[in-house]
């Protein structure tokens, strides 16, 4: 292998040597030849001159690889560089392509032999259409409608190709070609579309080939969606489709056509041709599987052809009535017809495929929750009538009024609508809070992993059901209670018949009136407690606790209504709680914070017949309660109880549960202190250490729940604690300074850094709940400066705990100003010695990375003041380490970044420093922001991008930046004023960083952008089109470009659902008055 031959462009390239360099890096030999193949292949494809040699290359090589080496090659230089070439090199290119395939395809037998190369070589094809068509080459498709009536293999492939075409311009578009272009290309497909649509026509009446009416159908169904619809109702095109579809070859394909064809709408227009189309295909699909089939059986047993069809088959029913239902409702013909069709669809929805489920479950959300909003709107008729749509007349005889038709339709559809409530309580998904499963053996088990697609299922199943139940609650109820009856009586008893019946009781929390509420849940549990006395086997208990648990957490309105219920319930969840059984005591302990954080007043009141609060019951039996719990689990008790103790309005009734909450905790910690007092030694003990680590998680948990109401108790630990963190910090220390890098990763030093973690946690969650009240920072801040940040500053890199400097963010974040003074002290402590840590490479420390800059944020928004007190010097480490941070690719820390950078231009733009900081900055930064930009990795920071430039442009052109921001004394040329300067400044920065761009579209670019800086949307835009035009994103996915747009979609979705009953469930709203 002589690689120099191979690299020299001078001369026609020696085929055979690259057939030999391809295979031998495809090939089975050494890794070194494989890896000297691998470096010649890379230097020839960045060579700017080897697609030159294409041509020669494919000409005279029979090797597959070789081709596609050569044809990768070309993709590039299509790509990037297509526009750039002299017009007789593209010429010669797209002719020879096109007369390469058109020679393939034009014999069956090389057409099926080089297969794989003609579609390669289709795929280039399509990628010089987007340059040159229609603007360069006029004649294409009439062209390639010639070509194809002069074979039927040429016209297959023909097929091929113009199905990539309406794919590239209609499904993959968007982020690839400017606005502009892809209107273009679209004009162009639908007014050249007759001479394809007559093609297809001609191929579908006369051809006999099986492949090529494949070929067609194929590129028909890619071109339905967007043809004018003329060509469809208009012409034999319909016919022909259904004429195929009884055909099994063909069945199918047929139905994807046709489901395309159902999901065009045109107002009602071509109403009469939908309901014929619909009435004729539901003719033909009686006679191809008939109404009585089981679908469950049919689908499991089915080969993947008759499975696909069945799929296929819910796509079409899906597609066709979001848009057409309501023309079905005109006659009594067609609603037969109408109520058929939805009688196969629920069928279908019990096929056991995720997919096909997906697809019939978004229907049925979409119709329900159409029938609801109706229902819903009846208070106001206009808007009633409006939104169902109702212009056509409904069946004679029945009353006027849009009343009375709403009325008509919901009985219309009341049959369907049980059979639907049915099937949504039979298949339920399983909701977040349950934690207990089944698995694959069959046995119960506690669950380890999330499964997010049956969280997303259970979201949509929940809102389907709760309009299915506004809709008719009396339905609801009946089809709930008979099906718990059978669970109790045995009839229909298994684990999932119960688990999905209770989830589906859970997820109606809300959506009924209080009254019928409670009547409904009496019933519901008092049989599961008695299914779980009647019932025998760990298992069988197991499943019924969960289910008891699931169902009583998800109704916090019922157990505020019910003391004797809710005292029930949470005593049970105690016994729970002795349950060894995995999961259920995890279970038992998160509905129990669930059930006290919705019923807190409920425990601290003296209820009717008690003779004190069940809270001072709770804290005697507490120690016997607790005994079976894990660590973990006993922290979460701590924290519910904690809820019940910060309700009490009485300070010293409230002190008082405090103290023996803590009793447990607080004797241990006494003893422990006690002992390192006689003997320091005895905090080195690994037990003494684990105890340590366990009463500060204990703290927290508490100090999570009570906030401000904590204060007596960190008070009684706070110095100790900071002595013991001292203590075990010199330990790690020596430990590190001994032992190097290794040591920080020995089991003793991990235990002793978990302590000090612990410790900043606690501090933190207990400054972050407590109320505003300055005094309490006073108390504490000043005591923590030298054991936490003078500790922090003394010890070695990997000795450092990254939560010093999310606790010091927190106390700035919650102490604002009144931190002024402290920042220079805070600042000299972790600035230098940080940024030394993370600035090595972007990998080390990532703990340490975010929380500098979540600092650095807090110090900028509320002390900046502070920073404009550093030297020139420490602010030019601040702003390195801003630049750091937004261009690192780990998404919230450049997003930190970003956020960062955005508070410091404008607090510097408010303050009297104004022009000195921007004359240093603003090239440097507006150069910063232009790299990320356009560089793929963070395009998640898109929106925050624009927005720093759109503050940059703005400014340049405000009367705030009253000197020149260019160095006068090194650029003798004098702007008239910074707009120019910064113009001229961008256009030289972009044309070296973009050189496959002219200067002309650079020029635009840059007015643009200051023609368009005062609106963010026309902003945003322009700079979309410019990363599509500048090519460096493409080919890609482009969605985080348009994240704003989606999260403002999200936001006014959840408006809509806080107006329904139900929708957002009781035990999710944030609300303060609930258990008054």
């Amino acid at each position: 292998m002589d690689p120099e031959k191979l690299r020299d462009m001078s001369q026609p390239m020696d085929v055979a040597l690259l057939d030999a360099t391809v295979a031998a890096f495809y090939g089975t030999g050494s890794k070194e030849e494989r890896n000297a193949a691998d470096l010649v292949l890379r230097d020839l494809q960045n060579n700017p001159d080897m697609w030159l040699q294409v041509v020669h290359v494919l000409s005279n090589t029979n090797s597959l690889n070789t081709k596609f080496f050569a044809l990768q090659v070309l993709e590039g230089v299509i790509k990037y560089r297509w526009n750039a070439l002299p017009v007789e090199q593209r010429d010669g290119m797209k002719n020879y392509i096109s007369e390469v395939i058109v020679k393939l395809s034009s014999d069956e037998i090389s057409f099926r032999r080089e297969r794989l190369y003609v579609n390669k070589l289709n795929i280039i094809l399509v990628q010089i259409l987007k340059h040159e068509w229609p603007a360069r080459w006029r004649s294409f498709i009439p062209d390639l409608v010639a070509a194809a009536k002069t074979s039927e293999t040429i016209c297959e492939n023909c097929m091929a190709i113009l199905k990539l075409l309406s794919e590239e311009v209609f499904d993959f578009s968007r982020g690839e070609m400017t606005q502009q272009k892809i209107k273009e290309l679209k004009q162009s497909l639908n007014s050249e579309f007759q001479l394809i649509h007559e093609l297809c026509i001609y191929v579908l009446s006369a051809s006999q080939r099986a492949e090529l009416i494949r070929a067609t159908l194929g590129t028909l169904h890619a071109f339905l969606s967007w043809i004018p619809m003329g060509y469809i109702f208009e012409s034999p095109l319909l016919e022909t489709l259904l004429k195929f579809f009884p055909m099994a070859a063909y069945r199918n394909l047929t139905l994807q056509c046709l489901t395309e064809v159902a999901a065009l709408t045109f107002g009602e227009y071509y109403d009469l041709q939908f309901v014929k189309m619909y009435i004729i295909f539901m003719v033909q699909l009686q006679s191809i599987l008939p109404p009585t089939t089981n679908f469950l059986e049919a689908y499991a047993k089915g080969s993947s052809e008759e499975q696909a069809f069945i799929q296929n088959l819910a796509l079409f029913f899906t597609s066709f009535y979001k848009p057409h239902i309501r023309v079905l409702e005109s006659s009594q013909e067609n609603i037969n017809a109408l109520l058929q069709g939805l009688e196969y669809l629920i069928n279908i929805s019990y096929v056991d495929d995720t997919e096909v489920f997906k697809v019939c479950l978004d229907y049925w959300n979409s119709l329900v929750s159409e029938l609801f909003e109706a229902h819903h709107n009846l208070d106001n008729p206009a808007a009633s009538a409006n939104m169902m749509g109702l212009q056509m007349p409904m069946i004679p005889g029945v009353g006027d009024g849009v009343g009375s038709q709403l009325m008509h339709r919901r009985q219309l559809y009341a049959g369907p609508m049980s059979k639907l409530r049915s099937l949504m309580i039979c298949r339920m998904a399983k909701p977040e809070e349950v934690l207990i499963v089944e698995d694959e053996n069959g046995n119960i088990v506690r669950e380890t992993m999330k499964d997010n697609d049956v969280l997303v299922q259970y979201k949509i199943m929940r809102e389907t059901l709760i309009y299915l139940a506004h809709l008719d609650h009396e339905d609801t109820e009946r089809q709930m209670l008979k099906k718990l009856s059978k669970q109790l009586n045995g009839d229909d008893w298994t684990w999932n018949n119960l688990n999905t019946l209770c989830w589906a009781i859970g997820s109606i929390s809300g959506s009924m009136v209080e009254e019928q509420e409670n009547r409904f849940l009496v019933m519901v549990i008092r049989d599961l407690l008695n299914l779980c006395e009647i019932t025998k086997g760990k298992d069988n208990k197991a499943v019924i606790a969960s289910n008891i648990m699931y169902v009583v957490g998800q109704y916090p309105r019922f157990l505020r209504a019910h003391w004797k219920f809710l005292k029930t319930v949470v005593n049970k969840l105690f016994e729970f709680m002795h349950e060894s059984h995995p999961g259920v005591q995890d279970m038992a302990c998160d509905t129990f914070l669930k059930i006290v954080q919705k019923c807190k007043r409920k425990f601290v009141t003296v209820q009717v017949g008690e003779n004190e609060p069940f809270v001072s019951e709770l804290l005697t039996t507490l120690p016997a309660t607790i005994a079976d719990l894990e660590p973990h689990q006993i922290h979460s008790f701590y924290e519910s109880v904690g809820n019940m103790i910060q309700a009490e309005p009485d300070p010293h009734r409230r002190d008082e549960y405090l103290r023996r909450l803590m009793e447990l905790p607080n004797q241990k910690w006494a003893e422990i202190i006690g002992q390192a007092r006689q003997s320091v030694d005895y905090l080195k003990d690994p037990d003494v250490i684990r105890a340590v680590l366990n009463i500060l998680q204990t703290n927290t948990s508490a100090a999570n729940s009570l906030g401000t109401y904590f204060l007596p108790q960190i008070s009684l630990i706070f110095l100790d604690m900071l002595n013991v963190y001292r203590m075990y910090s010199e330990l790690i220390s020596t430990s590190i300074a001994q032992g190097g890098r290794y040591a920080s990763r020995t089991s003793i030093v991990k235990l002793l850094r978990s302590v000090k973690r612990e410790t900043l946690k606690l501090i933190e969650t207990f400054l972050d709940k407590a109320e505003d009240q300055p005094h309490i920072g006073k108390q504490f801040v000043p005591p923590m400066m030298d054991p936490v940040l003078g500790d922090y500053a003394r010890n070695l890199p990997d000795a450092r705990e990254s939560e010093v400097l999310s606790l010091f963010a927190t106390i700035i974040n919650k102490y604002k100003g009144a931190m002024i003074e402290d920042v220079s002290r805070i600042f000299e402590a972790v600035f230098q010695c940080t940024l030394e840590m993370i600035t090595k490479n972007f990998e080390d420390y990532p703990e340490h990375r975010l929380k500098f800059f979540s600092l650095l944020q807090a110090i900028a928004t509320h002390c900046f003041p502070a920073l404009i007190h550093l030297s020139s010097e420490q602010l030019k480490l601040v702003m390195d380490s801003i630049i750091w941070a937004f261009r690192h690719t780990e998404r919230n820390i450049a997003e930190t970044g970003l956020n960062l950078l955005l508070a410091m231009l404008k607090n510097f733009q408010a303050s009297e420093f104004c022009n000195q900081f921007y004359r240093t900055y603003f090239s440097t930064i507006e150069q910063e922001i232009f790299a990320v930009l356009t560089d793929t990795f963070h395009k998640p920071g898109f929106k925050l991008h624009v927005l720093v430039l759109q503050h940059l442009f703005c400014l340049v052109e405000s009367v705030v930046l009253s000197e020149p921001l260019w160095d006068v004394a090194t650029v003798p040329y004098p702007y008239p004023n910074n707009g120019m300067f910064i113009r001229e400044y961008t256009i030289k920065l972009l044309s070296t960083s973009f050189p496959n761009m002219t200067a002309t579209e650079v020029t635009q670019f840059v007015n643009g952008l200051f023609e368009s800086r005062e609106d963010l949307i026309s902003f945003k835009n322009h700079i979309r089109d410019f990363l599509v035009q500048s090519k460096e994103f493409s080919a890609q996915d482009n969605k985080d470009l348009y994240a704003e747009e989606a999260a403002a979609q999200r936001e006014r979705e959840r408006q809509r659902m806080l107006s329904i009953p139900g929708l957002i469930a009781p035990s999710e709203i944030q609300d303060e008055m609930v258990d008054s």
